[in-house]
């Protein structure tokens, strides 16, 4: 059987597996069992237990379960709420303040959730009625939440991260973590700007002269200021550690979990129950992700064994491409293809093939993979089939798909805008990399 047939084959049994409805981690593992079976018997599923072996005992994957334990305690405690409160204190009496408000919001959040659509769902149903009501403009709340949300899978820490990185061989895991503090910040500043204008275009926009906002002294800013400065705990427990080169991952990751823990005591909202909680649900949530990934790598060792992995090496290296066409071509397919599929579950696909292809063209692997991430994310929200437009959809049932649309495509426009001078400016994205 021919490489591409093998591939096609492949690809179309996890298609089918995913459109029937059955969980990522199902789908694969059906697949890989099928896949042991037709070319290696019963003596390959050998080869399936070492991989699950391999990914269970991964030093690299201990990160995970304690990222999202850390995210759990911080949400639980309402450690959280603290933040937003000061968030909304400092920002004042701006013209548009709710518009900012939720980008800030959505970026704190997105760090903590690392899911887009998790972000959007939550922002739609707390958020966006309350704004509504104040007589904000809806396409342009749902380009904050759209926009901020789609901050979550770029800014450190971030599980995408930890298992692109867990899965690519040869590529710092704490690399490509800090790789995406300026480029996640940076799209952050551009969210502001392009509110700032609108506003300032569009002056009806805000309903500045409806809303009452108590004006602070800056006395009182300071005061907020003081009680969210437990949170700097998380963050030096985390990406301060990792940058001075004291920790790994993996320890930044148990001393994140310490940080969040102290954070939720200062503010009096830790307990056993929150804790037993937190534990049992970033448990669930761990153990799901790491079955995915033990059987993504058994898919891409399937693939190689069947020649399908040489094979499109070969070809692609028939093809003459320049670098920025390759480029191109590889950041195509997962703009296209998150239009239909989850992120994650276009990254187990992808890596296996892609991996080779980054390596065969001297591609600076953090860059490459940070950039892949944020395209990602761009998939996810353009219409008609982005995964984070039917999240907020969902929460907010008031809202029409097609006003959700029309506000995704500005998004969808910055976004690429940003990815193109990534391109262009490699250091935007290597320079904290290179300090390590």
């Amino acid at each position: 059987m021919e490489w591409y047939t093998i591939l096609a084959v492949s690809f179309l049994l996890l298609f089918v597996l995913m459109g029937t409805g059955l969980p990522v981690f199902v789908a694969f593992l059906i697949a890989n069992v099928a896949g042991v079976l037709v070319t290696l018997g019963e003596r390959g599923f050998g080869m399936f237990s070492n991989s699950m072996y391999e990914t269970l005992t991964s030093e690299s994957f201990v990160t995970i379960p304690l990222f999202v334990l850390m995210g759990e305690i911080l949400f639980r405690s309402g450690s959280v709420d603290v933040l937003s409160i000061a968030l909304d204190k400092w920002i004042g009496k701006v013209n548009g303040r709710m518009y900012y408000l939720v980008i800030g919001l959505s970026t704190i959040f997105g760090a903590l959730s690392g899911a887009a659509a998790a972000v959007a769902a939550m922002l739609g149903r707390s958020v966006l009625p309350k704004m509504q009501k104040l007589g904000y403009d809806t396409n342009l709340t749902n380009f904050t939440i759209l926009g901020g949300a789609s901050l979550a899978p770029i800014i450190p820490p971030s599980l995408l991260v930890i298992v692109i990185g867990s899965l690519v061989r040869d590529t710092s895991i704490a690399g490509l973590l800090i790789a995406g503090i300026i480029p996640g910040l940076l799209i952050s500043f551009i969210l502001f700007l392009y509110v700032y204008f609108s506003i300032s275009r569009k002056p009806d926009l805000s309903p500045s002269s409806s809303e009452e906002v108590e004006t602070y002294s800056l006395r009182e800013k300071m005061k907020e200021l003081a009680k969210v400065s437990p949170f700097f705990i998380v963050i030096f427990s985390v990406m301060g550690l990792i940058l001075l080169g004291v920790a790994t991952p993996s320890e930044a990751a148990a001393t994140g979990v310490v940080g969040a823990a102290i954070t939720a005591a200062i503010y009096k909202s830790f307990d056993l129950k929150m804790l037993w909680d937190s534990l049992q649900s970033s448990a669930k949530i761990s153990l799901m992700i790491i079955i995915i990934v033990a059987s993504s790598k058994l898919f891409g060792q399937l693939l190689s064994f069947m020649g399908a992995t040489s094979g499109l090496i070969n070809f692609v290296s028939t093809l003459e491409l320049s670098d920025w066409m390759m480029f191109f071509i590889l950041m195509l397919i997962p703009f296209v293809l998150c239009m239909f599929i989850d992120q994650f579950a276009f990254i187990l696909l992808a890596i296996p093939l892609y991996a080779p292809v980054v390596s065969a063209y001297d591609f600076d692997p953090i860059w490459f993979w940070t950039i892949f991430l944020i395209n990602l994310t761009v998939g996810s929200l353009t219409p008609p089939f982005g995964y984070t437009l039917f999240a907020l959809k969902g929460a907010a049932d008031n809202v029409l798909i097609s006003d959700v649309y029309k506000s995704a495509w500005p998004v969808v426009a910055l976004f690429m805008a940003s990815i193109a001078a990534f391109y262009f400016f490699p250091s935007i994205i290597t320079f904290l990399p290179n300090l390590l």
